[in-house]
């Protein structure tokens, strides 16, 4: 949606917002992370959109960075004696910071205000390499991509390019506020993706005064034409609020594990259900997760969601024994056809993660099933494996990154949740566009790690 508006106009009074409420049902936003990283397009947009956000976390120890894109240097475009803003806005983001985490670290990258698609690459890297390789429980937030302002929107999309495994994005509104109608702005937003942030007094006044520090933009320059302050008196009412509100990036899905119903009908409507015998992709996937096996055989391997048993047959090949577990039966029964005669394959019917098989396995392969598990029933699924584990065994983890409206999850939160858990050790990570891979090694128990008495 493209929207033109001017800066200058009065635009949507605050007190319109307030009787609106639309953010009244909105959860509040976990920031119980590692890391929070802050993308500013300009500088103040920091401070304005999520300073609380910063002072909060700052006030925890968590660790802080924040990336300026431009320096906004302009800002007035009309102005004959704005030379050396550039440099002026500098200073007032050290000052506002000074307020808000005096520890954060700041990255100036001087890159065009007004240009930052032109130069978007740049900003992607920047930001990839503030993340670096394996990031971890960080919470990157930045101006929200439908905000309206150029520069907003392209900072915006460049933090969504960046999300996947270990990185968590919001979007903090700036000029959403001055020319959204609240009454309409289900349409703009959607409910669902509203989060809040609470300011405690403390929190509250430390942004009034961080704001403050932005005297070239809440304040005219002077009293000529062109030079009038960027933050009036209107704009800047939707930042004194006691609360911060950010959109979360992340498509609202389902709370549930999708259910069994829906798989009988998929696996029966098709004879290659995702193409696992015709698909390039998934023949080349299929390749990368047996390679990265790092072992030649294994002695009694569990399959989770063996589908038609494309994979099965594969993992036949490399084990003494394979336990495939599907809960469609019209799966399951294209999967016996398919390997009958193998006396080493078992299959049987269960839905995951509740109806588990007993038995200790030194191989457990979990792909493209655990985004549709909800949350309770990955965290399940993840003690589970861990029981079922032999002390030498290995876990490979593959899935689809991109989020589906039939799955609860995406591939990339379910990994992260994987990667949190401390029964095994990550031994290979391997990321693509489109899929993400993950090797495991159970961590040995102390006594195994220490040995028998001789």
């Amino acid at each position: 949606m493209r929207v033109v508006f001017d800066h200058r106009a009065p635009g949507t009074a605050e007190q319109e917002w307030v009787s609106a409420r639309p953010w009244a049902d909105a959860p509040r936003l976990d920031a119980a992370v590692e890391r929070l990283v802050i993308l500013s397009a300009h500088p103040d947009d920091e401070t304005l959109g999520s300073g609380g956000l910063i002072a909060t976390a700052a006030a925890s120890g968590i660790d802080v960075s924040v990336i300026v894109a431009t320096d906004g240097e302009s800002s007035h475009p009309d102005s004959a004696g704005a030379a050396g803003l550039g440099a002026r806005r500098r200073l007032e983001v050290v000052s506002a910071l000074r307020e808000l985490a005096p520890g954060a670290r700041m990255r100036f990258l001087g890159l065009p205000d007004g240009g930052l698609r032109e130069h978007a690459a740049a900003l992607r890297q920047a930001v990839q390499d503030e993340l670096g390789p394996l990031p971890h429980g960080v919470l990157l937030a930045a101006p929200w991509w439908g905000d309206g302002h150029r520069d907003h929107r392209v900072a915006g999309e460049v933090a969504l390019s960046v999300h996947g495994p270990g990185v968590r994005v919001v979007g903090y509104p700036i000029w959403l506020w001055h020319w959204a109608n609240p009454a309409e702005i289900d349409v703009v937003v959607d409910p669902a993706s509203w989060r809040i942030l609470p300011l405690t007094p403390r929190v509250g006044a430390a942004k009034a005064s961080a704001i403050g520090q932005h005297a070239s933009q809440v304040h005219p320059l002077s009293d000529r034409a062109g030079e009038e302050a960027i933050v009036h008196e209107g704009m800047a009412a939707h930042f004194s609020r006691p609360f911060e509100m950010f959109i979360d990036a992340d498509p609202p899905r389902a709370a549930l594990s999708a259910d069994r119903s829906m798989f009988e009908d998929f696996f029966r409507s098709r004879n290659d259900p995702w193409g696992f015998e015709t698909s390039w992709y998934e023949e080349r996937k299929r390749a990368v997760l047996l390679a990265a096996l790092p072992r030649r055989r294994f002695t009694r391997a569990l399959e989770l969601g063996c589908a038609t048993g494309v994979l099965t047959t594969q993992l036949a090949a490399r084990a003494d024994a394979v336990l495939a577990v599907d809960l469609s039966t019209t799966a399951l029964q294209k999967a016996q056809d398919r390997l009958r005669g193998a006396d080493t394959v078992r299959f049987v019917q269960g839905t995951l993660p509740h109806d588990w098989p007993p038995g200790r396995f030194d191989l457990v392969v979990l792909s493209e099933i655990g985004y549709y598990w909800s949350r309770a029933d990955l965290d399940t699924a993840r003690r589970r494996i861990g029981s079922a584990l032999a002390e030498d065994g290995i876990l490979v983890a593959c899935h689809w990154r991109h989020a589906s409206p039939d799955a609860p999850l995406t591939g990339d939160e379910v990994h992260a949740a994987l990667g949190a858990d401390t029964a095994w050790t990550s031994i290979l990570h391997h990321l693509e566009e489109d899929f993400v891979l993950d090797v495991y090694r159970r961590r040995p128990t102390p006594a195994a790690a220490q040995g028998s008495p001789a």
